[in-house]
Formats: structure tokens, sequence, C-alpha cells
């Protein structure tokens, strides 16, 4: 990426902010304004002294001028501060607006912890180089413009002595800048990558406890942390080389102001007076000297993270297509509330869905997973897709939720292939029960409502007694708004999938798909389950996966899936009769003799 596009896009954050800026900086100039009167008023103090004058007027005015720049420029810093924090917030909400709008597949291979880095810690980096790093840096511009310009009336030759050091000492900065920037990007990928070996083991906490791999892991994420930390030291490493330079220069460039700055006192070419106002001013140019070091360096690590961030801004994301949805009969409450789902339009009739010839592949160098999938499932009733693991079951509703795209073939959804679908009205239309049946931290509530925040008061009970969690709510300390941890580890398995699957009638979908939904289930739950997707069933389409064959004997169409190609369908008897595999995996579950 180029850097006047990485610049521009910088920028662009600024713009929002931009009135505000201009205050705080308006407030950093006359701060400087009045830190460069300093020396000036000292001059006339040491004059006074030699004259054997009042001092009383020369020191009034020096303190007023010491307060008003300390009033003055802390006014600006605390507006620079907010205006940060500002630039971090929407920094933060546009990623997270991306990245919750990313496609599937891009989100599948990236690392979760990566992905928090960039929101966390790349968007931190904004605040300094976009307030204090630019703001600053043009109030030390303005400051070191107008100490040249203060020493040039002192000495103009003084002066050149001092502008050839600072400009040698600076050119050799300038070389350090881009390596700082290539640091910086180095230190915050390495940093991503500790937080996804990180997230791999808090992801499987109970696995890492249950095979006693604490130490295997804390080693790996200790690695990962050395590894920052050695591209973290490459940064400070250039830094520190840049602030050196920095120190360099201005006390070179003392040195060599005191040695021909004296020897033009001894002559009379200069007042002592003004030497010493000269090399208050000299010093004065440290301030914004480092300040411009530093506006430098923090660019170069805004740079570093404004590539991070378009890393993640350039990749696809999926169109955001609003659907009115009903308005809710009561409002919802918690974050379930916060971003409300598109809703399928109540008592909307079933869907129908047809696979032609579909063949799908995850990457080009993957094998098919779908290799010419061709099957129907009719509006209304149950269907059940059944067959060895890897045979592209769950790849099925991948392709209907259009979480991928499938090469070739075609879908139709209500007989409107599926690419013809806006893509919110696609999904309003479907209930999906993932096989993991993943719940969220927040209250139970919350969690039931989440597909469908408007539903009233007695939808949601009645889902709840259709789902059997009525007990649940029941012995829980606080009904429905109890806490359920994160990823809802406070609920048995069982009760994840009864909630997964409650959520989705909540929604009212046209088709329910549900993916090994009663995987979970004791005997008894198991059974009422079934009671209640038969019962669905005669309101909606239902496709199941199903593993357990016993879930979908009922079912008024089996399809059996092998290799990524569908070999039969029919009924449970017909099928038993005449497909060897699925008289073979229902023997092996003793549902024939």
């Amino acid at each position: 990426m180029k850097g006047g596009v990485v610049i521009k896009e910088l920028l662009s954050y600024v713009r929002p902010h931009r009135g505000i800026l201009v205050v705080g900086g308006l407030l950093g100039l006359v701060g400087s304004a009045a830190g460069l009167a300093m020396p000036l008023l000292a001059k006339y103090v040491v004059d006074a002294f030699g004259q054997g004058g009042s001092i009383a007027g020369p020191l009034t005015g020096l303190t007023v001028a010491v307060l008003v720049g300390a009033v003055v420029s802390a006014g600006g810093n605390y507006l620079m501060e907010r205006t940060g924090e500002g630039i971090v917030l929407s920094a933060r909400r546009r990623l997270v607006d991306r990245l919750l709008r990313l496609k599937v597949a891009d989100v599948d291979r990236l690392k979760p912890g990566d992905l928090l880095s960039r929101v966390t810690g790349d968007t931190t980096l904004l605040r300094a180089v976009l307030t204090n790093g630019i703001v600053n840096s043009i109030g030390a511009v303005f400051m070191l413009v107008g100490a040249v310009v203060m020493m040039a009336a002192m000495d103009g030759v003084l002066l050149l002595v001092t502008l050839l050091v600072v400009v040698v000492i600076g050119g050799m900065t300038g070389l350090i800048m881009p390596r700082i920037q290539r640091a910086q990007k180095e230190a915050q990928t390495a940093v991503g990558d500790m937080g996804a070996v990180l997230d791999r083991a808090l992801q499987a906490y109970r696995t890492v406890k249950a095979s006693g791999a604490e130490e295997r892991e804390i080693a790996v994420v200790g690695d990962a942390a050395e590894r920052a930390r050695d591209r973290g030291l490459q940064v400070a490493g250039w830094t520190s080389l840049a602030g050196v330079a920095t120190w360099m220069a201005v006390q070179l460039a003392f040195l060599s102001v005191l040695a021909v700055g004296g020897s033009r006192v001894a002559s009379g070419a200069l007042a002592i007076s003004s030497l010493i106002a000269f090399l208050l001013y000299l010093f004065y140019l440290v301030a914004p000297i480092g300040q411009l070091v530093e506006g430098a360096v923090q660019l170069q690590q805004g740079l570093a993270a404004m590539k991070r961030i378009k890393e993640i801004e350039d990749l696809p994301a999926e169109p955001a297509e609003p659907v009115a949805a009903p308005a809710p009969a009561e409002p919802a409450t918690g974050h379930a509330a916060s971003a409300a789902p598109v809703r399928a339009p109540e008592r909307a009739e079933p869907v129908g869905v047809r696979f032609e010839d579909v063949v799908f592949r995850y990457g080009e160098d993957r094998p098919a997973v779908h290799d010419g999938v061709t099957f129907e499932v009719p509006a209304g009733g149950l269907t059940a897709l059944v067959g060895p693991s890897g045979a592209g079951k769950s790849t099925v509703f991948a392709l209907l939720e259009r979480f991928y795209d499938h090469q070739s073939g075609t879908i139709l959804v209500d007989g409107r292939d599926i690419r013809a679908w806006p893509l919110a009205e696609l999904r309003a239309a479907f209930g999906y029960v993932e096989q993991d049946a993943p719940v969220l931290a927040g209250t139970l509530r919350e969690n039931l409502l989440f597909a469908a925040p408007g539903a009233p008061e007695d939808e949601l009970w009645s889902a709840i007694a259709r789902t059997r969690l009525d007990d649940l709510v029941a012995r829980l300390p606080e009904g429905l708004e109890t806490p359920v941890g994160h990823r809802g580890v406070l609920l048995s398995g069982g009760e994840r999938q009864r909630v997964a699957i409650a959520r989705a009638l909540l929604r009212k979908p046209r088709l329910l798909l549900l993916d090994e939904a009663t995987s979970q289930l004791d005997a008894v739950n198991e059974l009422r389950l079934r009671e209640v997707i038969a019962e669905v069933a005669t309101e909606t389409t239902v496709l199941v996966i199903a593993h357990r064959l016993s879930t979908v004997t009922n079912a008024g169409r089996i399809v059996v899936m092998e290799g990524g190609g569908v070999r039969a369908s029919g009924t449970h008897e017909e099928l038993v009769g005449h497909d060897d595999l699925y008289r073979e995996l229902a023997a092996t579950q003793f549902l024939v003799s």
C-alpha cells in the first residue's frame, strides 16, 4: 500500500474533528508564543541588572508569560486528549462495523486474537499520531520558526552555526524513520499473533486443563510473547536512536554556539545578555525539535497501524441491506435490543429449496465438497440430510445462508436463484441452529431474543415451554435475567441446544435449518424436541442434518449424501429397502433388525 494512500486514509479520521483540533492547535500556539517571550524577557532582566534599573516590570512580565503559557497549554492538551479519545472511538466503531460485515470465508482464515489486537492496539496508536503527532508538530514548527526568528535578531552568525549542526543531525534522523515504521508494523503483528495463540488456549480452556497441557500452552504463549518483546525492542532501539540524534543536535549546537559566541563577546561584537538570551532560545529548540522527532516517530507508528487496519477494511464485505421488520410488540432489554436483526414476516408461507448440480470447494487448492449435488426440499414438512462425516451436509446450510457461494450449479429458494435474493431478506427467511449451538455472554433473555429482539412476551414464553426450558428458568436465581457466562458455560450442552432451538423458533422462519440440533439431549428431551420439530414442520419447512437417525425416521423425505454427492432419497422405509449405506447406518443404530 502506497504511503500517500495510507496518509490519506489516516487523515480521514481527523476530518470530523478538525474544528476542535484547530481550537486546540491555536491554544497550543498561544502557549508557544508565551514561551517564546520568556528568553527575551530574561534578556531585559539581565540588562536591568547591568544598568542598575528596576527589575519589577520585566519580572512581572516574565511571571505573567509563564502563567499564561501554562494555563493555555493545559487547555490545549485537554482538547487534544479529548479529541484523541473521539478519534479512537470512531476508528473502533468503523473497524468493528467492517469486521462484523466481513464474509465468513475471510473470518474463518483470520485469527480472532489478531483481529482483537487491530481493534484495540492499532486504533490506540492512531490517537497519538492524529492528535499529539500532527497538532503538536504544527505547534513545534511555529515555536521553531519563532525561536529561529528571535535568534536571528540576536546574532545571525550564531544562528548559522546552530542551523548547520541541526540540519546535519536532522538528515541522519530522517534515515531512521522508515525503519521505525517497518519495526512498528512487525511489532503490532507480533502482538496480534500472541493474542491469537492465547485466544486458542482460552477457547479450549477445559480441554487444556483436562489434557494437563497447561505448561505446554504457557510455553507456547510465552514464546509468542518473547517474539512480541523482541519486535518491541526493535522499535525501542530505533526510537531511542532518533531521540539520541535530537539530543546530540542540541548539545553540539550548544557547544558550537558557546565557543563562537564566547569569542564574539570577548571581541565586543556581542553583548553578554544577547548571548544568554541566544542560549536560552537554543535550549528552547530542544522542545520543538523533540516534538517534531516524536511526531515523525508517531507518524511512522500510525502508518504501520493504519496499514493493518486497512488490511481489514479492504477485505470484501457483505452488503448492508436493511429490510423492514415488524414493529416490536414489547421492547426487549439489554444487549439484545441494541441492534435489531431482520425478522421474517408474520404468517409467511414456507419455502422450498432445490440444489441443481451444485459444485463447491472451500478454496481453489481444496477438493470439491459438493460435486454435482442435486436434491429438492419441498415447501412445508420435514426433510432430513444424513450420511457419514465429510459428506457435505453442513456445507448445504453454509451455502443456503450464503456464508459461502457455490462455484457452479444452481440453488433455488422459493423458486428464485439464491443469488437474486437480497442477503438480509434471504437470512430473514431462515432460522438456523448450528451444530455446536453457540450461546453468547449475557442473560438468558438476551440469548433467547437474539434473533428476534422484538418478539412479544407471550411468544417468548411459548418458545420456552415448547423447548422445555421452563424448568431451567424456574431454577435459575434471576430467571430470564440470569447471566449464562462466557459462551454459555453455565448451561449444559443440552440446555444450550434448547436455547438455540427456542431462539430459532422465535424468529418465525420460513425455513428452519437444524444441524444436529438434538445431539446433546437426553432421551426424554430428545423425544420432546422431536415432537416440537414435527409440530413446527406443519407450519414451515424444516431441514435437518442428523447422525442419529432416530430423530428423522418420521421425515417426509430423507436425502442420503456421500462423498460430496447425493446417492439416494426417500422415506425411512424406502431407503432401508433400497439403499445399502442407509441400511447400514440404520443397522448400527438398531433401527432395523
